[in-house]
């Protein structure tokens, strides 16, 4: 049962690592971009845009909390 507890934390700390805010705005971007195809649209646009806002968001609080 430990390795199973140790696997679980160490992706946990890779994928959402210090900010967990950005792990579910890639989460949510995921979803939109999955329902939006779904529904035939184009939806090649939405990740690129989500990954640039997203970054600039976590380095404006990791500046901002810096300062």
């Amino acid at each position: 049962m430990s390795y199973l507890i140790r696997f679980a934390r160490f992706w946990y700390g890779f994928v959402v690592g210090d900010d967990w805010l950005t792990a579910a705005g890639v989460v949510v971007a995921l979803v939109l971009t999955w329902l939006l195809a779904h529904q035939d649209v184009s939806a090649w646009w939405l990740l690129p845009a989500a990954v640039v806002a997203l970054l600039g968001v976590s380095l404006w609080r990791a500046t901002s909390r810096a300062a």
